[in-house]
């Protein structure tokens, strides 16, 4: 299992919508996995993650997501969505993450060593990046996001040679 990390407050992480058999994950594991990310992401930046509710979709459902959120048509990985806190709430990262789980089906394959799990946990940890304040508007940004990415990845136990 991965390690803890306990560097701030509990997050409260909800994993909405369906998962393909062929992603080879449970919704606890997707969970864990986002809390997991959360609490990096939240010691990168110094932003406590209140709430995040992960989005399972397909791709027409990422389409119509991506149009909304974004103004851009066609499917993607992973949309991010954050919120200001209401009133009384504490103040943090509150927010939603779609994740593609058919892009995930499709994309891994074309990777060696990938499977759908890893592909789609790298999804998930991509959009808690953003959730926080990554940008990957810039090439140098993105390789730096997608080089802590990959390490959240291996740290929680989906290296090479444990790729879920």
């Amino acid at each position: 299992m991965a390690p803890a990390v306990s560097n701030m407050a509990k997050v409260r992480i909800t994993v909405d919508g369906s998962l393909p058999k062929g992603i080879g994950l449970a919704k606890s594991e997707v969970k864990a996995a986002a809390e997991f990310f959360a609490a990096r992401s939240a010691a990168r930046s110094g932003r406590v993650f209140r709430s995040v509710a992960v989005v399972l979709q397909d791709d027409a459902f990422s389409a119509e997501v991506h149009l909304a959120v974004n103004g851009v048509e066609g499917p993607t990985d992973a949309i991010t969505q954050g919120y200001d806190p209401l009133p009384g709430e504490d103040d943090g990262v509150y927010g939603e993450v779609y994740v593609n789980c058919e892009r995930a089906l499709k994309c891994a394959p074309s990777r060696a060593g990938w499977s759908p799990a890893r592909e789609l946990l790298l999804y998930v940890a991509h959009g808690i990046d953003h959730l926080s304040g990554a940008d990957d508007l810039e090439p140098a940004d993105y390789a730096r996001m997608r080089r802590r990415e990959l390490s959240w990845l291996r740290d929680f136990g989906c290296g090479h040679g444990n790729p879920r």
